[in-house]
């Protein structure tokens, strides 16, 4: 029972120290606005925008089409390094977010992204990509069928042969970038402003479903999910690689599977 009520109600640790400092703290608010405004903020203000768009239009929300990866350019060799110019953006924010950490003085093991168990982290994350994967699946089709959902096609590019190594790293660029702020850099801030391991924990649940709304409300949801999910787990842990293994390994299942079957199976939409 004390076990479940650490889970629950986990109290907050003592490290980081809170920041009593006025100025201090202020500049940690700023900082966040600024962050979160260039980075994954901004693409929540777009994806509510694209879903009050896609609600107000005569087709039924699954009628309708949401692409994640799409072709940036008519030659194909300047796609690829369209394709790859984003997901060095994608890394880049994350490491914007560890930079200010490490700036601040919060050494990088200390929010788990360090290389000292890598065996331990990867089978963790591999069974963290079951456990949200899985059951995410089976929300997006039931949310789909109940007109609450996009159709998500996490790939239109076309054929080729850097399409799968592409969409692999596009993958890792997603998860590096979602792990990294959405969970040890806003997590680590928000202890440092003082707030409850819970109130934090949904802030950073709520924030990550808000750039999946262009998905629809299914999408929504299950991110809030998978939020609270990975953020409880980081916040018992401290560790960081295996949320970005996770999150990277059901990516690659949707992006370079969905290529690969898009078209050949009747249960996908």
């Amino acid at each position: 029972m004390s076990t479940l009520r650490a889970w629950l109600t986990p109290a907050r640790p003592g490290d980081p120290a809170v920041v009593a400092d006025r100025q201090e703290r202020k500049a940690i608010a700023i900082e966040l606005v600024v962050v979160f405004t260039v980075t994954l903020g901004l693409s929540g203000l777009q994806s509510l925008l694209s879903l009050l768009d896609a609600l107000m239009r005569p087709e039924p929300l699954a009628d309708q089409h949401a692409a994640i990866n799409v072709p940036r350019a008519e030659l194909g060799l300047l796609d690829m390094l369209q394709q790859l110019t984003n997901v060095t953006r994608l890394i880049a924010w994350g490491a914007l977010g560890a930079f200010l950490l490490w700036r601040g003085g919060i050494a990088l093991w200390r929010v788990g992204l360090d290389r000292s168990r890598p065996g331990s982290d990867f089978v963790r994350g591999m069974g963290l990509a079951a456990l949200i994967g899985i059951p995410g699946l089976g929300l997006y089709l039931t949310a789909h069928a109940l007109g609450l959902s996009l159709t998500v096609q996490p790939s239109t590019l076309g054929e080729a042969w850097w399409r799968a190594p592409v969409l692999t790293l596009a993958a890792f660029g997603n998860s590096f970038a979602e792990e990294v702020l959405v969970v040890a850099y806003l997590l680590t801030r928000l202890r440092q402003l003082g707030w409850s391991e819970n109130r934090a924990l949904w802030f950073s649940a709520v924030l990550r479903g808000s750039y999946h709304l262009y998905q629809g409300i299914g999408g929504f949801v299950g991110n809030v999910v998978m939020g609270l999910v990975y953020g409880r787990i980081w916040q018992r842990s401290n560790r960081l690689w295996p949320l970005i293994v996770g999150h990277a390994l059901i990516d690659v299942v949707a992006f370079v599977g969905y290529a690969a079957l898009r078209g050949r199976v009747g249960w996908l939409p």
